[in-house]
């Protein structure tokens, strides 16, 4: 009897936390299977364009529903709008592919890069979430990308502003805040992080991160941060740089540490 008793409060506290957070895992697991079926449909051979178009709307719609609650079963114009972007993200996805082949000695063909880098997989989910960031639509393009994040470990605010032909080299660790600004051609290594100087919710309609110019390549560890940072075009930002304050065009930032090397015969 004891055991029912403190069982049934167990129960009733569940409830009521449940009550007051209101989180629906199922918004989580659908914006998942939502996201890995729009990269197929998009790119395998195999998912047909048709069959996935019509399971990706009412998918959308599924979830849509639980994050607006308010316009539940509405007429949507947010899907019909995003598709009508498919050519755009064609295009601006075949440039980030096109550069990162380009660019990568280790790259034997196009069709590895679709394939197997986390660089290429991460930046297409993040256009992808952008165009319903845009749209105005809340939480599901940031589900979106974090699942990404959660596949690949590159983390890519579906808020920030990412110009064409854009790569990411290995990319674990990458960190890409909401208010970045990254310009045509940019490459970046694994662990950099384009992030705030300072973090507090009063800022949060305030631009933070910082602004990466064109043809700019920024090595592994590198963090950039604040809102008034911005890196001229051109410039090269070595591997393990703390940068918070802005550089002018056609520049070039080492973090040069001092080594100490001792041999055996120094014993």
């Amino acid at each position: 009897m004891k055991n029912n008793m403190e069982q049934s409060k167990l129960i009733q506290a569940i409830n009521k936390q449940k009550q007051e957070i209101k989180v629906s895992i199922t918004l989580k697991q659908e914006s998942q299977r939502f996201t890995i079926l729009l990269f197929n449909a998009l790119f395998d051979q195999n998912t047909k364009a048709e069959k996935a178009l019509i399971e990706l709307e009412a998918l959308f719609l599924k979830i849509r529903n639980i994050a607006c609650p308010e316009i539940k079963d509405a007429p949507c114009k947010t899907w019909d709008d995003f598709t009508k972007n498919i050519p755009d993200l064609f295009c601006s996805l075949k440039k980030d592919a096109t550069a990162i082949f380009n660019n990568d000695p280790a790259a034997e063909s196009i069709e590895e890069i679709y394939l197997a880098y986390p660089g290429f997989f991460a930046i297409s989910i993040y256009r992808m979430a952008r165009e319903f960031f845009k749209l105005g639509l809340p939480l599901i393009p940031r589900l979106m990308t974090e699942y990404a994040h959660q596949l690949t470990g590159i983390d890519i605010h579906p808020g920030a502003q990412i110009g064409n032909s854009f790569f990411i080299d290995h990319g674990t660790g990458v960190v890409i805040g909401e208010t970045t600004e990254i310009h045509d051609n940019v490459k970046i290594y694994q662990g950099v992080t384009l992030g705030a100087l300072k973090v507090r919710k009063q800022l949060k309609n305030i631009k933070r991160h910082p602004t990466i110019e064109k043809n700019v390549v920024i090595y592994a560890n590198a963090s950039i941060l604040g809102g008034q940072t911005v890196i001229g075009e051109n410039s090269i930002i070595g591997g393990n740089t703390w940068l918070t304050a802005s550089i002018p065009k056609n520049s070039k930032v080492l973090h040069t540490p001092e080594l100490q090397i001792i041999t055996k015969s120094d014993k």
